[in-house]
């Protein structure tokens, strides 16, 4: 193997690191956001409230995330409407396309974390804050989510890390991201192994950072847990 084609071209690499960085990072802070009203309206006993929210969970969780790009990126432009609206200035370019199918399936699976962990509050908990004389608002602002996100992060670390892993599907749209990045070195030197090698290094790198970081997260955040 000759891995000197990758030091004559590892400026690509770099950019489809920032690439890479800047649609993961942005479609799960965006997802982020959007998740967590979304998943307290999700647990209300309500249909009409919480039925729209299944529906759109269950489509974004039951369908691929390829298959999702795609319909975006290919589907948007054979409505008219759509050509013809402001909205096309977007829905044309490939990053834009990218960003919002991650971000949807990112805030849909962020949805289910969030859920889970509102649904799984200690009994006590709420019943201590209702005796304090604290309103609905006031119980979830201050007792219900943060003790959800404590519990929801562990999981929430899997959903970083999977849709780190699958923004390389964002090379089938164009995108130079990371496994962009690759396919284009291999394509003008005819070398798959240096050239996913080197790819793979760059995700692992990157997912042992993350890991590192959300270990520290969760050490902080569960340090009112630990032994004396």
């Amino acid at each position: 193997m000759d891995f000197s084609i990758i030091f004559d071209n590892i400026g690509i690499y770099f950019e489809g690191l920032k690439n890479t960085l800047m649609l993961v990072s942005i479609s799960l802070f965006v997802g982020l956001i959007f998740a967590v009203p979304l998943a307290v309206l999700r647990t209300s006993k309500n249909l009409f409230i919480s039925g729209p929210i299944w529906v759109y969970v269950y489509c974004f969780r039951g369908t691929p995330l390829l298959v999702q790009m795609f319909i975006i990126y290919y589907g948007m432009g054979q409505f008219e409407l759509m050509k013809s609206s402001f909205l096309w200035i977007f829905f044309k370019e490939a990053y834009f396309c990218a960003l919002f199918a991650f971000t949807l399936n990112t805030c849909a699976y962020t949805i289910e974390i969030i859920r889970g962990a509102i649904e799984n509050t200690p009994h006590g908990e709420v019943e201590a804050a209702k005796a304090a004389g604290m309103s609905s608002l006031l119980r979830f602002r201050r007792i219900i989510l943060p003790s959800a996100f404590r519990r929801a992060l562990p999981t929430y670390s899997n959903e970083i890390i999977f849709m780190l892993h699958g923004s390389s599907l964002a090379s089938v749209i164009t995108i130079i991201d990371i496994t962009g990045a690759a396919r284009i070195v291999n394509s003008r030197y005819y070398s798959p192994y240096e050239a996913f090698l080197t790819a793979a290094v760059f995700y692992m790198s990157i997912t042992f950072i993350i890991v590192w970081l959300l270990k520290k997260l969760e050490v902080r955040w569960f340090a009112h847990l630990r032994r004396e």
